[in-house]
Parts: C-alpha cells; structure tokens; sequence
C-alpha cells in the first residue's frame, strides 16, 4: 500500500462491501444507509481508495477498522455523514425563539442553547445573532456540536461564501460579519466577537454525551431522519435530563417524535417541551 495519490480506475463496490461499510457507520454514528446510497458511498469513498493506492472498498475497509488508523476512519466518518444546512434554516423556529421563549425567560441568568448537529456552523450562528440581538448585555451561550471534524473545523473558521447569506437578514449580515476582500473577495466572515460565544465540540450522539450542562433550548433538527427508531428513542430521551425545567427541544420540520417518545409535550410542529 502507498499513501501516494495513484491514477486507478475507479473500482465498483459490491453489495458485501457496501454492507460492511453501513454496518459500521450504523455502529460508530447510529446512520441508517438504505441500499440507495450505495452510489453515495462508493463515490465519496472512492477519492480515498485513489489516494492511497487501494483497487477494493473491502480492502479499504479493513484498512480504516485496523488498529491505529483512527485518524482514516474519521475521515470516512466525515465523507459520510450528510451535511445540508444554510442560516436560518426553517425561520418559524427563530421566530419561535425569538417571541416566545426569550421574553419568558428568567432576566439575569445565562441563556444556554445547544446545535445538536450544527454541521458547518450556520445554525449555531444563526442562533447566536438572534440572542445577541434580543438579549444584548444579558449573559448567553451557545454550544455546538456534531460527529464530523471535517465540519468542525469549518465551522470554527467562521467563513462562508457569499452565496449562503441569502436568507441570512441584511442587518444581522452588516452587524455581524465582515465583508472579504482581495483574496477572500466573495466570502465572509462572522465577527469575533460573535465567534467567542459559540463553542463547538465533537460529538456523538450514537454515544455517552459529554459533561455539557443544563440547556433552555436543543436544537436537533434534521438528523434524526438518518437514524433507525430506537436510535432516535435513545438519542432524545437522553436530552431530556439536559433541558432546564420547561426546556424546549426542536427537530427537523421533516421529523416527530410521534411513535418515537412520549416524554415531550408537543408545542407546534417540530416544536416540544420538557414537561
């Protein structure tokens, strides 16, 4: 084996291999893959295969699950798992946030909001631009978190294309975040000060949650469509112990938890609170 990029043809992933490779996303990250994403994987994967000089996805299955080649394994992690997002996504959630919860909140104490599966960042920026501008001068924070390191890192940057501010409001892009220029013409920046109350951390929600605290509101949208029934049951009963009394928890539009937990008192669609 080398680990230097080799010009092969791209090989074809056979039904075995591709089970294997599901199998163990599903163990490491609780992500269901249907047959159709075979097509998904073999592509996404196939980059690496070329860069180390590999012709099967089962030998590079059994490369990844090797010991000592964590660091590839998460890199596999990272091209598979689904990474769709933009600022404000699903606006009636903000709105939510914004008119019902936070004037309700108790004055002077630390407002804590969790992205679950904030992917790139955009939801959890999103977040903090609504609390720096309702809250002000009052104490907040937001922590965000997802199983890829690859959108991690991402995140933590704070820089995005112009293009995914179209549904980000122009004074909250002028307050904010800063314009590029010369090199970085085209792009953004979110504003340190913004940047330093946003936390991110790797997280596994298929796992033990690290020590992180009591939350007002959890923000777990659009993820739990990937995961089988008693993944989804595990992952929010979970969060439940991790909402402060009356804490609200939020999932994809796409999502319920109807059939999945009755522990959540629906609010609106998509919207549930600790009871």
């Amino acid at each position: 084996m080398t680990t230097q990029t080799q010009e092969l043809a791209a090989p074809t992933l056979s039904k075995q291999e591709f089970a294997q490779i599901r199998d163990l996303i599903f163990r490491i990250a609780g992500i269901s893959m249907s047959p159709a994403k075979m097509h998904l994987v073999s592509g996404r994967l196939g980059k690496r295969l070329r860069h180390y000089g590999i012709s099967s996805f089962g030998e590079y299955f059994r490369f990844i699950t090797a010991a000592g080649n964590d660091a590839e394994l998460q890199t596999a992690v990272d091209l598979l798992t689904t990474n769709e997002t933009h600022f404000f996504r699903e606006p009636k959630h903000f709105s939510f946030l914004r008119d019902q919860i936070l004037p309700a909140r108790r004055k002077g104490r630390m407002f804590r909001v969790w992205s679950a599966a904030s992917s790139t960042g955009e939801e959890a920026y999103s977040i903090a631009m609504l609390l720096a501008d309702c809250l002000k001068d009052e104490p907040w924070e937001v922590i965000a978190s997802d199983i890829s390191t690859r959108v991690l890192e991402q995140a933590s940057s704070g820089v995005y294309a112009m293009t995914s501010a179209r549904e980000l409001p122009r004074e909250y892009l002028s307050r904010f975040c800063l314009k590029g220029v010369g090199t970085n013409e085209g792009r953004f920046l979110i504003g340190k000060e913004l940047r330093s109350r946003v936390s991110f951390h790797q997280v596994n929600l298929n796992e033990a949650f690290p020590s992180l605290g009591e939350f007002d509101v959890i923000f777990l949208r659009n993820v739990m469509i990937y995961f089988e029934q008693h993944t989804k049951q595990r992952i929010v009963h979970r969060m439940l112990p991790l909402l402060t009394g009356h804490g609200y928890l939020f999932i994809g539009h796409s999502e319920t938890l109807n059939g999945v937990t009755d522990a959540y008192r629906a609010v609106q669609p998509a919207i549930y609170q600790k009871p």
